[in-house]
């Protein structure tokens, strides 16, 4: 089955590569690595706004992460010159979560971006990863996560 369908099954749908807010580029491809740049959480409504611990609760940050990963493979799909079959594996993520000092499951959060992955992708998407706090993200965004993706 491919990506695309297996993302359709999930009902799922990409939206198109989300452009960069400065100056940097939104993937940079090395051989057959492609580093891409942090995604914010976003929707079809826009901005997912919120401080875990403060403001928004580990489930709707789960959420946000869900969006992250959604965004991070819409940026592979524009990497893979619009054919996502030719992601080999998620090598690793690296989510942030606005949090409080006090809040300590940021794990739990970037879970929803994981958990997807593997869920999308299968073995293909499992991966390594890191989970930390930031006292703040841009925009006041809940999660921003980064990601390194091998491509055929």
């Amino acid at each position: 089955m491919s990506i695309e369908s297996k993302l359709a099954e999930l009902g799922v749908t990409l939206p198109d590569a989300p452009a960069p807010a400065a100056n940097y580029v939104p993937f940079v491809q090395v051989g057959d690595i492609v580093y891409v740049s942090g995604q914010i959480s976003t929707d079809e409504s826009g901005l997912i706004l919120g401080r875990l611990g403060d403001t928004m609760e580990v489930e709707a940050g789960v959420g946000a992460a869900r969006r992250c990963a959604i965004n991070l493979l819409a940026q592979v799909r524009a990497a893979c010159g619009g054919d996502l079959d030719r992601l080999v594996r998620v090598i690793k993520l690296t989510g942030f979560v606005n949090s409080t000092a006090e809040f300590a499951d940021q794990p739990k959060v970037i879970n929803g971006a994981s958990d997807f992955m593997v869920e999308a992708l299968g073995d293909a998407g499992r991966h390594s990863r890191s989970a930390v706090s930031a006292a703040a993200l841009p925009l006041g965004v809940a999660v921003e996560i980064e990601g390194i993706f091998q491509i055929r």
